[in-house]
Formats: C-alpha cells, structure tokens, sequence
C-alpha cells in the first residue's frame, strides 16, 4: 500500500539550523537554540511553543549530526561547510521544486473548474426516487391508545388513577 505522504524536503527548523551553523562559529545547544528562535520569531515560523520547537530543533540537529552535516565535539556543535553547502543547495532545489509543483497543482485546478460548471442549465435527475413512507393516518382522529398495565407496587389508588384517566 503506498503511503499517503510523499517525501518531503527539509523544513524551516533544519533549515535554519543550517543556515546559522554555516557561519562557522561553535555553539553549545542552548545558545544556538536562542539564535534559531530569534529567527524563527522574525520569520513568524516559530508555532507550536517554545519547548516544543526546542525538542524539534535539538531532534533536527541530532538528525544533522547522524549525517555527518553538523560535528560535535564535546557540547560544542559546529557545521561542515561542503556538507552544508551541498545541504542548503538540495534544500533550495526541493523548495523551488516543491514552490512549482503547487503552482502547476493549482493551475490544472484552474483549468478543469473552467471546464466544469457547477450550475447548468440541464436539471439534474436523481438516479433513483427516494422512497418516502407516509405515515398512516387514522380515520377517527379520537382513538383510544392502549392503556399500560398496572406497574407492581402502586398499590390501588395507582391504578384507580390511571383507569379515570384512560377513560377521560
């Protein structure tokens, strides 16, 4: 069965990551979350609190470093620049990429609700008729309904109430 997400590229966290870590300082995690943060914030991409893009942003980093983008040496983190330049560049190729893609989307969306009106002038005609039951009238609109049985324990004035009522 094929997935119902396709792959995609890198996202604004692991971009920004990148994109700080290529200026060749050292950070320790905490002052390079705070950079990523302040950037984030300017960029109004910084959804979801702060403790959770901070659990993300050390999670992207941990994936950065796994491939061999990022180096860490002891708490100190520090980006490989050729790794780096090669990253950003895929990751500008898959935005741009993924920037047309939706354009081209959004076109053909364009073209066939040009095609297709959703008001014609033909009416449209149910496949099949619904089958609607009417209830059944009676004829004598003062019809008795059945009386209930006596419930157990009412004792004889319960159900001397109720007969005077049924006959009412």
């Amino acid at each position: 069965m094929k997935s119902a997400f396709s792959r995609r590229g890198p996202d604004i966290v692991t971009e920004e990551l990148a994109a700080v870590l290529s200026k060749g300082s050292t950070f320790e995690f905490k002052p390079l979350f705070d950079v990523i943060h302040a950037n984030l914030r300017l960029r109004n991409a910084a959804n979801g609190g702060e403790e959770m893009l901070r659990l993300r942003a050390y999670e992207k980093l941990q994936n950065l470093v796994q491939q061999g983008i990022v180096t860490k040496t002891a708490k100190e983190y520090q980006g490989v620049p050729p790794a780096l330049k090669r990253f950003l560049a895929a990751a500008a190729e898959q935005n741009a990429k993924m920037a047309s893609g939706s354009q081209a989307a959004l076109d053909a969306r364009k073209k066939v609700a040009s095609k297709t009106s959703l008001f014609k002038e033909d009416p449209v005609t149910p496949r099949h008729s619904p089958s609607v039951t009417t209830p059944k009238v009676s004829k004598n609109a003062n019809t008795e309904l059945p009386v209930r049985k006596a419930e157990k324990g009412l004792g004889q004035k319960g159900q001397e109430g109720r007969k005077t009522a049924a006959k009412a």
